[in-house]
């Protein structure tokens, strides 16, 4: 047809419809494996949803595994805030949760196949030897002294190994490769060490424990996953991923594929700075809303729709590259502006008092929820003598082309009527702390009026029925104009990266938010009530994102 509409297809997806169309493989399994020693970030985010979109998109599963192998980084803490954020982003598992450890009996009985099969032996070199006997780059590895170990004494050792006699670090299992192998990953890695560790699930069953790169592959045979995703760093491990598999004889071994990974600019997200940063006080947790890992995004506001729409404009490629952060404003704008309404709230409040509005006199306004969404209805605004506005929206000496309140100049009260300031009071320190005005009864919103003009607009709320909350604005946790990091590899820290403002006035609708709603407030951004600080008495909301947005969306050819 001559309007037909080419979906244009990643490169996994053409892979994974090739094998489809082969007959590799009957159907898709995919999986997202994190390891359990810390919060997942955005980057992991688009694992999440690259792998579960694709499992979705083709009918098949998507299996949620904690590679839980070293015990020495890992928590249960950690499982659950993982467990949360993917929920959260929408991808099922189902009944389909697994550990690494389900797995340490396999994983153990596939050593003393590989050692039967004369490719797996007992080393007793230490770690500065294997370094040492394992080359470079341009010079080839040299054989461990102890590579010819016969079967029986190593099937002995590896026994003695899972026993308890050895120390750590005394003795290791390697595969037996090729030590002048040009991959570096297939000069006989260490496929098991000794760790007399407790491990969060097992306990002291074990005190021997897998590496990540034997153990990888045994995991994703043994749940049948098909398409092992991941991301580019382990292009040169894929060979030993093949060779596991491939020696263990799997009748249908999974595909390792590799994309490029996402990185956003000027954004913190290593483990060890971000456990730095919270050990030192400087954020409240994993969580902070200025860092950007899944649970800190979903405290500040954004959406698991957001997210999703930003992963999709990242694509899928094999090629590095950085996003800049206002991409990813761009979407959570993008998702809210025409489902939330859009509130009055005053942050920087100041008194602007009508000296001819009645006393006791209380109008309740209509007032459209989101102009662009008419489906969002309207509300009822309390308007009276005494109201607040922003302190911005008044000057006393005002440069040229201000067009908010100054002396003598008359703007329009958002949704009300004109007003004129007439004069105002300062304190003994020079600040000004109410503003006198007049208003025009002719000139009410919505009545027709088409007298004259002003040119400008403020936002107000009642003073009689405000709401007092406290409001976080947010910058960058990293100052961007130094980089990221200093000359010792230590962050730049921005010291403005959270203000906080205590005495905000909001209008009384917002009285009953709860925890994770969100809103726009005219003129400030888009908010979000704190989900851990915020409480019915004191009510705290977070600033998603400005107004303003330096990202454009690439142009189509």
């Amino acid at each position: 047809m001559e309007n037909e509409v080419v979906e244009s297809k990643n490169f996994i997806e053409q892979i994974i419809e090739k094998d489809l169309a082969e007959g590799v493989y009957d159907t898709v399994v995919t999986r997202f494996p994190p390891e359990p020693n810390g919060y997942l970030h955005i980057g992991h985010a688009k694992s999440i949803l690259l792998n579960y979109g694709l499992a979705k998109k083709y009918g098949g599963k998507f299996n949620m595994r904690f590679d839980d192998t070293n015990p020495t980084k890992e928590k249960e803490e950690f499982v659950e805030s993982i467990k949360a954020d993917i929920k959260w982003l929408g991808a099922d598992w189902e009944d389909r949760l697994f550990f690494a450890s389900d797995y340490f009996h396999v994983m153990y009985e596939a050593a003393v196949k590989l050692i039967k099969k004369g490719k797996a032996y007992v080393c007793d070199l230490s770690a500065d030897e294997i370094r040492e006997y394992r080359g470079t780059l341009k010079e080839p590895g040299k054989n461990s002294p102890y590579r010819d170990r016969s079967v029986e004494e190593n099937l002995d050792l590896f026994e003695r190994m899972k026993n308890g006699e050895f120390k750590d670090g005394e003795k290791v299992l390697r595969a037996k490769i090729d030590m002048s192998s040009p991959n570096i990953n297939m000069r006989d890695p260490i496929i098991y060490r000794v760790a007399h560790m407790t491990h969060h699930r097992t306990g002291d069953e074990w005190c021997i424990y897998p590496m990540y790169d034997f153990a990888h592959p045994i995991e994703d045979a043994t749940e049948g996953v098909t398409h092992s995703i991941c991301t580019l760093e382990f292009e040169d491990h894929r060979p030993l991923y093949d060779w596991v598999v491939r020696e263990l004889e799997y009748e249908k071994p999974p595909k390792q594929i590799e994309f490029s990974k996402l990185y956003l600019t000027n954004v913190v997200t290593g483990k060890r700075y971000i456990k730095k940063l919270v050990e030192d006080g400087i954020v409240d947790g994993w969580d902070d809303a200025r860092l950007v890992s899944i649970a800190a995004l979903r405290r500040r506001g954004f959406t698991p729709e957001s997210i999703k729409m930003f992963v999709d404009l990242v694509g899928v490629s094999k090629s590095q590259s950085s996003v800049d952060y206002a991409m990813l404003e761009y979407c959570i704008r993008e998702d809210l502006k025409v489902k939330k309404p859009r509130m009055m709230a005053v942050l920087d409040p100041i008194k602007l008092i009508i000296d001819n509005y009645p006393e006791d006199k209380v109008e309740y306004l209509d007032v459209e929820n989101n102009q662009e969404n008419p489906e969002l209805g309207t509300r009822k605004v309390p308007f009276c003598k005494e109201l607040y506005i922003d302190r911005e929206d008044f000057m006393e000496n005002p440069p040229k082309k201000y067009f908010r309140l100054f002396p003598g100049n008359e703007v329009r009260l958002m949704h009300g009527y004109f007003v004129k300031c007439e004069s105002f009071v300062k304190d003994e320190n020079g600040k000004v702390t109410e503003i006198h005005c007049t208003y025009d009864p002719e000139t009410k919103c919505g009545t027709g009026f088409t007298g004259r003009k002003v040119k400008g607009t403020i936002h107000w709320v009642s003073a009689r029925h405000a709401v007092q909350a406290e409001v976080r604005l947010y910058e960058n946790i990293v100052d961007e104009e130094k980089g990221k990091l200093d000359e010792d590899g230590n962050l730049n820290l921005n010291p403005n990266s959270l203000t906080v403002l205590k005495n905000c006035m909001l209008e009384e609708n917002l009285a009953n938010a709860k925890p994770e709603d969100k809103f726009q407030f005219v003129r400030q951004g888009y908010f979000c009530v704190d989900l851990k600080d915020s409480t019915e008495d004191h009510l705290v909301f977070n600033r998603i994102v400005s107004l303003k947005s330096s990202f454009k969306l690439p142009k189509n050819d």
